[in-house]
């Protein structure tokens, strides 16, 4: 049974925290830091701003700078070896900003600290560390913050009874885009992957809560959301007979306003035509789109062995079969893709099965793993790919991806595109950047004004991460 409750910051835990910040803010003359680092996916972004969001509730302010902070959060991720490895050495650098106020409050959140064996390297190496806390209860932050302010010692809670909460306070990190989960978990248990076991089993909130919460961002102004879930086409299982991710979308582009609607990620399994059908329906150049014109499926490999080791439930033929409905749906739509390099017993030959598809599918772009270790799952037994031949692999197939998004960029030359200006490049301060519907990011020159606005802008050159144009007035 999946618990369902509504946030509730008056609580005595809560009321302990005011009672801090409250005290700090008279001694100080300020209220104190909050600064939180997030690793890893989207979904750990929107939970980042659900912290800070309950944290200013409760007297704290924002900083962006550790060393400023008094409260400091890290939210980690547990997806790769290499996430976890920055994670822990991040923490370790924190021991001299403890030692210089031992009073400054230290937290790990997140995925890695669902897992017992991180929790406990974490207890035992990093004692300076207050408390540690996992996924499944975002509203118990307060309580565990309470708890450590009032130094009744350390806290480890890897929080395994996964629910949902809403009206959780949250501090979005823009006032034009935005995170909206709209269910959390995952039931597919992937041989490679520790998100089941670290977020729990599929659970989708009411679309009534979502629905409000989009009618609100748009009111205030949001031009893009981003709709989050660990397989968003399950959306509404086990909640609704007769509702699903394609009517979620139907409800939501029946919400007036100029704004994009992302979403991410989808499982090939249980992508339907249905679902396509919506989006090309309102995609279409007769009218002002709000789906956007692109589509993350990921493939994750091109070997139908592969595929089944992984535990995927489906096959290429089938993947190729929803592109295929999807290009004559949408016959511009912009494909991108998760691919998996050097997967247990991965073969030389199975390993060019995926060049073939990307060749195929011919994506815009993609985001490509060499296959790491997950402790407790089933891939973590099986026949490893040495790292040489893994690293070897994965320069070929970036060669292969970057040719063909390269290809694909140079089709802009010439078009005006409609851009959502994100801000200024943080390679070029004269440009300002931002990206298309299909998300392809764009550079041009321009006002600070623009930020946060659609703008037109002709494509002069390409390259292969990136459009260059100038603004169509």
């Amino acid at each position: 049974m999946i618990y369902r409750t509504q946030a509730n910051l008056n609580d005595v835990s809560c009321d302990t925290v005011r009672r801090f910040t409250a005290a700090f803010a008279e001694a100080k003359g300020h209220r104190p830091g909050v600064y939180v680092r997030t690793f890893g996916c989207q979904q750990n972004e929107a939970d980042s701003e659900r912290y800070v969001g309950m944290a200013e509730a409760l007297g704290y302010e924002w900083v962006p700078e550790p060393e400023q902070a008094d409260l400091i959060l890290y939210n980690t991720c547990a997806v790769r070896e290499h996430a976890e490895l920055k994670a822990l050495s991040l923490t370790g650098q924190l021991k001299h900003l403890k030692a210089q106020n031992p009073n400054r409050i230290l937290a790990i959140c997140g995925c890695m600290v669902a897992q017992e064996h991180r929790l406990n390297d974490i207890k035992n190496r990093y004692p300076y560390v207050d408390f540690l806390f996992g996924t499944g209860s975002p509203e118990k932050f307060p309580a565990y913050l309470a708890r450590a302010l009032t130094k009744k010692g350390r806290g480890f809670y890897p929080d395994l009874s996964y629910g949902i909460t809403e009206g959780l306070p949250i501090r979005r990190e823009s006032r034009f885009k935005a995170w909206v989960s709209i269910m959390y978990g995952c039931n597919n248990f992937c041989t490679y992957c520790v998100v089941p076991y670290v977020r729990g089993r599929e659970r989708s909130r009411e679309r009534e809560a979502i629905l409000d919460e989009i009618r609100a961002l748009v009111a205030d102004g949001c031009r893009e959301i981003t709709l989050l879930g660990q397989n968003v086409n399950s959306y509404g299982k086990g909640l609704y007979e007769d509702y699903g991710f394609a009517e979620l979308l139907l409800d939501i582009c029946r919400i007036e306003g100029d704004y994009w609607i992302r979403f991410m990620t989808s499982h090939p399994k249980d992508a339907s035509h249905k679902l396509i059908d919506v989006i090309a329906a309102h995609s279409g150049d007769d009218c002002r789109p709000k789906i956007v014109k692109q589509f993350h499926l990921p493939l994750q490999s091109g070997s139908d062995r592969i595929l089944k080791t992984m535990n995927r439930h489906y096959d290429s033929a089938s993947y190729l079969s929803l592109i295929e409905y999807m290009k004559k749906a949408i016959p511009d739509i912009a494909l991108s893709t998760d691919i998996i390099v050097g997967f247990p017993t991965e073969t030389e030959a199975e390993f060019e099965d995926t060049l073939r598809m990307l060749e195929t599918v011919r994506y815009d772009a993609f985001f490509s793993f060499i296959y790491s270790i997950r402790r407790g799952t089933p891939a973590e037994s099986m026949e490893q790919v040495p790292e040489d031949i893994k690293r070897a692999r994965f320069a070929r197939l970036l060669e292969t991806q970057n040719r063909i998004s390269r290809e694909k960029n140079e089709d802009y030359l010439g078009k005006t595109e409609r851009v959502l200006v994100e801000g200024r490049s943080k390679t070029d301060p004269n440009m300002l950047t931002g990206r298309n519907e299909k998300n392809r990011l764009v550079h041009f020159v321009g006002e600070d004004a623009l930020i946060g606005c659609f703008a037109s802008v002709r494509i002069l050159a390409a390259d292969t991460y990136c459009l260059t144009g100038e603004l169509v007035r």
